[in-house]
């Protein structure tokens, strides 16, 4: 009888056993940048905060590190003047805490619809050194949920040579493609602390300013079937819309993102989805800008589905919900129907974003509404955002071509399918009293009338 041979093959690790040997500190964690790195971070109100700190403290051991990432909410230490030789910000949607920054060249501002910024990432456009990431503590199966933003943060994520995530309990687990498995995650940096928030009010809204966005809400909410699906965005406009949604019933979702003030409509059945022409009964979503409110909502809640920028924002996946209603907002628009949405002038103010995604999906949609808001001026009400023609060096984001609706708080103009005098008319009508007159006589010295 042959003596059986015993071969000895290493054992394979579970990730609960490899867990341990990938945890650091954030500082330990961050020494593996190196100067002209490429570094995308997750973005919104989903910013590992901690990991960019440590970044931040590691300044004077780099230069020339590439960040790249849309809006963050809250502060950011390597926007601050004399940072720019060790961190080159790339914007691809500029907020409040880069504005200046990119207006005064310490930091840069890359003009791109939201569907194809990730598309950047999954084509080999550019290609990440490394990824921060803040994610949700592992499940049973080793997957941790990217949580309050997917849509920007998980195709870079998956094309990142190394990934460093915060495992932070405050992030909730958010559902649909929004997971990664701690085998892909190199470094771990165990930190738990409160997300950053967006909250919708306007503490310097005045009255005048808070009732034309109570009647735009009104004027769009009129504008809305029953079972239609919503882009929902952030700010004002939106949640007036929604305060006016009480009476409809089973509406769906698919937008980009979403905040606060959903949560009560979906509490009430008002959002269902049940007459959804694709993911029925789901909200498809990129990521969330709100507070703990919409955070807690979310977690393990079976109605939500996030998903990559990609798939969400692309025309042709919006266009197949019926009745797809893109409701989107703007800087000025001009009497021929051209939107600036990015910019004041020449100086930057915010980025394309997913308007011309939505407006484009829900112009295609079976019985879609493409929807541009504003209220008709400023705030201070001494400038007309309806204009004669855009400011010298304003950004064209949604074309003349592809808008329909356009609302503020005097009424709604069609202009779809309408000649440059039918607009113009259209649009002085919906525009402030005060500077009708002005605009008319604009209108007729360039034979637009």
């Amino acid at each position: 009888m042959t003596e059986e041979i015993k071969i000895n093959r290493p054992q394979k690790l579970s990730w609960k056993e490899k867990y341990k040997s990938k945890v650091l500190s954030s500082d330990d964690a961050l020494r593996v940048v190196k100067s002209g790195d490429k570094v995308v971070i997750q973005p919104g109100c989903a910013a590992p905060m901690e990991l960019i700190r440590a970044l931040v403290r590691k300044k004077d051991d780099l230069m020339d590190v590439l960040l790249y990432h849309i809006l963050i909410v809250g502060d950011l230490p390597y926007l601050a003047p004399g940072m720019e030789k060790h961190f080159q910000h790339k914007a691809f949607f500029i907020g409040g805490n880069s504005r200046k920054a990119v207006n005064e060249g310490r930091a840069e501002f890359i003009p791109i619809f939201l569907s194809e910024v990730t598309m950047l990432f999954k084509r080999g456009i550019i290609v990440p050194d490394i990824a921060l990431i803040n994610v949700s503590p592992p499940d049973e199966h080793g997957y941790c949920s990217f949580g309050i933003d997917v849509g920007n943060i998980k195709t870079p994520t998956e094309k990142s040579k190394i990934v460093i995530a915060q495992i932070n309990n405050e992030m909730p687990r958010g559902l649909g493609n929004s997971f990664i498995h701690l085998n892909k995650i190199d470094f771990i940096v165990e930190h738990d602390e409160l997300l950053l928030e967006l909250p919708q009010v306007d503490p310097n809204a005045t009255p005048e300013v808070l009732a034309a966005y109570d009647k735009i809400g009104q004027y769009i909410a009129e504008m809305i079937d029953d079972g239609s699906t919503l882009q929902m965005g952030i700010g004002a406009i939106p949640d007036s819309v929604m305060r006016y949604l009480k009476d409809h019933k089973d509406l769906g979702i698919h937008t980009e993102m979403f905040s606060d003030g959903i949560v009560e409509l979906v509490e009430e059945g008002i959002i269902n989805g049940e007459q959804k022409a694709l993911h029925p009964g789901k909200i498809i979503a990129g990521f969330v800008l709100g507070t703990k409110k919409s955070f807690d909502f979310i977690d393990n809640n079976p109605i939500f589905e996030f998903h990559p920028q990609e798939y969400v924002n692309d025309p042709f996946i919006i266009a197949k919900n019926n009745k797809m209603v893109a409701i989107n907002s703007a800087i000025e628009i001009d009497l021929t129907g051209q939107v600036c949405s990015d910019s004041i002038g020449t100086k930057f103010y915010s980025g394309i974003g997913g308007q011309v995604d939505f407006i484009r999906g829900a112009a295609h949609s079976e019985g879609g509404k493409p929807i541009i808001a504003l209220p008709s001026t400023t705030k201070d009400g001494k400038i007309s955002r309806i204009v004669p023609t855009l400011k010298n060096g304003a950004g064209v984001v949604t074309s003349r071509g592809d808008v329909h609706y356009v609302v503020t708080e005097y009424g709604v103009a069609n202009l779809f399918g309408k000649s440059i005098q039918e607009r113009v008319k259209s649009l002085i009508k919906i525009s402030h009293p005060k500077f009708r007159d002005e605009l008319t006589q604009f209108a007729k010295s360039n034979y637009y009338i």
